[in-house]
């Protein structure tokens, strides 16, 4: 290990993968490989938003940069709105949430995944590469291809995403069962509107112009709506969510995609009742996309050996406080800081890794527990809020402190410290 440098595979190229290997291949000691089972680097959805503790996260990724060139924010003098809440039926204001200093901070996911990958040096990725089988020894991993090659590594990270390969080997290590992922019985038709003709259309019925430039959420009964700008403002996001809570374990019919082309007209209909400021801004998409949630139930480890989980392979989450993709961001900061230290991923690099796990584990799956109660929370199904909006709208203003104001450097020390009480065993 102190002549030749520690060799990483990751599997998976979405954001939280390409994020880290960005950042550890800028180290001479260690020696990266990436693989990707698509042919090309690509993100499904449109719009994925980040919380201040994301921004902090892409800010010590070193990407602060390419992503501060393609976010959007809210437009001053609103420009630390997270989101204003509003009644689904009238839009009346119910209060906001505000993230001071970074808003409501956005992107189109397939450009941010453009520029991060734009960045890997030459080398670095390998495509068609579907990962089906990690064998693991006691001084390396050797991670097997559907197309018949394989690689040897000395430490394997999966970003391979809920549907991962990675974590089955994972949770056999540990003697755990795996853990397929969960319908959560909702669905979200997903559009894009330019703005300026959702503009026309606002005008059109006399609706404030105020629910385009802020990002909104409107709250109903068992579905809620939310709106954010991406591309600079050219395009607003739009899902509208509608949960069928007829059954205590819904299941996602076998064999049918989770992901659909709709029609305007089932999506119209889905939110009969709802506003005018709602129904217009349904009606601007004339081709929905509807998309099943799926999550995952919290692991009971993300690390086995020389093998970790990060993003949704470990922690897939429903996505109502727009911290999924975040908490990827911060499993990646947080390896990125550990392997980025010579000594340390020169040393006991299953310590490193089970500290990892210590730390990372307890906060991610209470952002995973959270969002759950989140989509309870906004669709008015939780007891001590659904019948009072004034604690309603208080609730939503305070109840994402926690999440934001999560102190990563905090995280490091832990981690170290872990480290060396494992080293020290």
């Amino acid at each position: 290990m102190q002549n030749s440098p520690l060799r990483i595979a990751i599997v998976g190229g979405g954001i939280a993968g390409v994020a880290l290997a960005l950042d550890v291949c800028r180290h001479p000691h260690l020696d990266v490989r990436l693989f990707e089972s698509a042919a090309a680097f690509g993100e499904v959805g449109a719009g994925v938003s980040f919380g201040a503790n994301a921004v902090r996260a892409i800010d010590g990724l070193g990407i602060g940069e390419p992503y501060g060139q393609i976010a959007d924010q809210t437009p001053a003098p609103w420009q630390d709105v997270w989101f204003e809440w509003r009644r689904g039926a009238d839009a009346g204001y119910l209060g906001a949430s505000v993230a001071p200093g970074v808003g409501q901070s956005s992107v189109h996911r397939a450009d941010f995944l453009d520029a991060l990958a734009s960045r890997l040096p030459q080398g670095i990725a390998c495509f068609g590469k579907r990962a089906v089988q990690v064998q693991q020894g006691e001084d390396e991993v050797r991670v097997n291809f559907a197309d018949g090659s394989s690689h040897s590594c000395d430490l394997l990270i999966g970003a391979d995403g809920i549907k991962s390969s990675i974590r089955d080997h994972v949770l056999a290590g540990l003697e755990a069962p795996l853990a397929q992922p969960r319908y959560s019985g909702t669905t979200a038709y997903r559009g894009l509107i330019d703005s300026q003709v959702l503009r026309a259309a606002y005008r059109e019925r006399g609706l404030n112009e105020h629910l385009i430039d802020v990002p909104q959420m409107y709250l109903g009964l068992d579905a809620h709506i939310l709106t954010f700008p991406v591309k600079q403002g050219r395009l607003i996001n739009v899902v509208a969510f509608i949960s069928d809570r007829s059954q205590a374990e819904p299941q996602w019919p076998v064999g049918q995609p989770w992901v659909r082309n709709a029609s305007q007209a089932e999506m119209l209909e889905a939110f009969d009742g709802w506003g005018d400021a709602a129904r217009v801004l349904l009606q601007c998409i004339g081709a929905p996309t509807l998309w099943a949630l799926h999550d995952l139930a919290e692991l009971p480890g993300y690390v086995h050996g020389r093998v970790a989980l990060v993003g949704d392979a470990a922690h897939a989450m429903l996505p109502h406080q727009g911290a999924g993709a975040g908490q990827g961001l911060e499993d990646a900061w947080l390896l990125a800081r550990l392997l980025g230290d010579a000594q340390l991923a020169g040393g006991d690099v299953q310590a490193l890794l089970a500290a990892y796990d210590t730390v990372r584990r307890p906060r991610a799956c209470r952002v995973q527990r959270t969002s759950r109660e989140a989509g309870e929370l906004y669709e008015l199904r939780d007891p001590a809020t659904a019948a009072d909006e004034t604690l309603l709208g208080q609730t939503l203003a305070e109840r994402f402190a926690w999440l934001w104001e999560h102190d990563l450097q905090g995280d490091l020390r832990r981690a170290r410290q872990a480290i060396g009480a494992l080293q020290n065993a």
